[in-house]
């Protein structure tokens, strides 16, 4: 059985950081592509990073430069670096997996296999 399971959400200062990590368990981790996205109080998940099987990453826009994803394939987790957090980047934080296209970048919910509960961040003006 796939699981995914993020920790470290939390509250912030806006300015501040977060690391936030997915420990992935019933998957031959280094195959899937993985990514991260996030939701917002009535608004849709949206995409927020991605890391391709092979370590190629890539990010929306607004986080670029402020956001780093990483991933350790002898662990099988990945990380998620946040800093400069804007109170506009409040929201739960999920990651996703994906087997299909492990060496594509992929930006869309729907192209995901595998999603965990998600983590809670809230960063404060």
């Amino acid at each position: 059985q796939v699981q995914l399971v993020e920790s470290g959400g939390g509250l912030v200062q806006a300015g501040g950081s977060l690391r936030l990590s997915c420990a992935a368990s019933g998957l031959t981790f280094r195959i899937y592509a993985m990514g991260w996205f996030r939701q917002a109080p009535g608004k849709e998940r949206e995409f927020v990073a991605t890391i391709t099987s092979g370590g190629s990453a890539y990010y929306v826009d607004s986080v670029k430069g402020r956001f780093t994803v990483s991933r350790d394939n002898a662990k099988n987790t990945v990380d998620f670096q946040m800093n400069s957090l804007k109170p506009e980047d409040t929201a739960v934080y999920y990651c996703a997996a994906n087997r299909r296209y492990p060496n594509l970048l992929l930006t869309t919910p729907g192209q995901y296999d595998y999603w965990g509960q998600g983590t809670q961040v809230t960063v404060s003006s």
